[in-house]
Parts: C-alpha cells; structure tokens; sequence
C-alpha cells in the first residue's frame, strides 16, 4: 500500500503541476492573454501609412498589396511592455513584418532622432522598431522602419545572436511562428523557437503594434501575408 500512495501523491503533485503552468499561460505576469482577431474585427486597429486592404477571414489577418502603394500598416495601441505570439505565412515575392512601440507621424514634426534622411516623416507614416518576415534569412531581426533604415543587431552591435541557426529559422511557404517579448528596453523575438534577436536600446518606451503589408511595384501582385492565433498580453 505504501507504494500505491506514493505513486498517487506523484501523480497528484505532477498534475498541481501541470495546473499551475496552465494558469500562468492563461494569466501570464501581468494581465490575461487577449486572443486577437478572433471576433472577426481588425481589433480597432486603423490601417495608416499606404493602401493595403486588410480583412479577417476566420480568426485568419489578412493583409493584400495594392498596386503601387507603399509600406502599409494595421496599427493597434499604443503599449508599454508585452508579449506577442502569431504564426505566420507570406508570399514568397512579399516581405512583411511586424512594428512594435512605433510611431505615427504627425502634422509639424521635426525628424525623428537618428533619421537616416534627415527630414521629417509625412503625416500619418508609421516609423520605428519592425521585427522582420522575410524568406531571405532576416526573419526576426530587428529593423529601424522609416528611421535610421538599418538593423537594430548593427545598430546594439549583438549580430552574435543572428547565428545560422537564426537565418534558417523561417521556414518558406510555411506557417511559421513567432514570439516577440519587450520589457523596459529589453527586446527579444524568437522563431519557430530559435532566438533571432535580443538588444536593449531606451528610445522608444511606448508605442503601436502595426502590422505590415510590403509596399510592391507598379504592375506586380497582388501577395498576401496572413496571421493566425495572434495572442497579446501587457506584462509587468
């Protein structure tokens, strides 16, 4: 009998266990997870930037080129420090992203510190960090979008994360996931479970989440890039 209760207790225990990481995935640190897109609505983002369509097909983001229209972006927030996970699938003859603590643009700005052209962004441009969807090994990487136009792994001088294994994480035609985690100035993305980038830079506290749509050429298109099981929570 000794043994028998042993057992139990173990199995008791192992599923207490199971239980407790259940409930922090559930509750996270900080606030519940927020399942976006899954209603069906653009999660009352607005769609700035350019002239891409965005819909939601079955819990499904999708984001559609227009002919000669420029980056395009789905932008919700504005957010401090989170976590984000979504899978993703793209066109390969498209690139995407997503942008995080980003801003927009407004009437009589000056421009933005660290501009690589020195000139204010128009009205309504959405400028900053963007972690990268891409097929040609950047995927996860960090890039300065409308800003210093370079990566953030240059700019933090951490390329040693950008390993082979991180260049070969986004696997093509595939639905690939990802992980994003901000915090204070730490940022972090992981894909398909491999980490492609981990800086700190203090420049950007707070700013928007927007999902990207690639601006294309005259005459090429339409590609897609499509987001599924979008999950979203503000931490502490």
């Amino acid at each position: 009998m000794k043994p028998q209760f042993t057992s139990t207790l173990c199995a008791a225990a192992l599923l207490g266990a199971a239980l407790f990481n259940l409930n922090a995935e559930t509750k996270g640190e900080g606030g519940d997870w927020q399942y976006w897109f899954a209603d069906g609505s653009l999660q009352g983002g607005q769609i700035i930037s350019g002239q891409a369509s965005y819909k939601v097909e079955n819990g499904v983001l999708i984001g559609t080129t227009t002919d000669g229209s420029p980056n395009s972006f789905l932008a919700i927030g504005p957010f401090k420090d989170f976590e984000l996970e979504f899978e993703v699938n793209v066109d390969n003859e498209l690139n995407s992203g997503v942008q995080v603590r980003s801003h927009i643009a407004k009437e009589g700005d000056t421009a933005p510190e660290g501009s690589k052209s020195g000139k204010p962004n128009p009205p309504g441009r959405l400028f900053g960090p963007q972690c990268e969807i891409a097929i040609n090994g950047t995927a996860g990487d960090f890039y300065d979008e409308a800003r210093r136009g370079t990566w953030w792994s240059i700019l933090t001088k951490t390329e040693g994360v950008r390993t082979d294994e991180a260049k070969a994480a986004f696997k093509k035609g595939e639905w690939n996931h990802y992980r994003i985690v901000v915090k204070g100035d730490h940022y972090q993305s992981f894909v398909n479970g491999v980490k492609t980038a981990d800086f700190t830079q203090p420049g950007d506290p707070e700013g928007y989440i927007g999902f990207q749509v690639h601006g294309i050429k005259k005459g090429t298109g339409p590609y897609s890039v499509r987001w599924r099981k979008v999950k979203f929570r503000e931490t502490k």
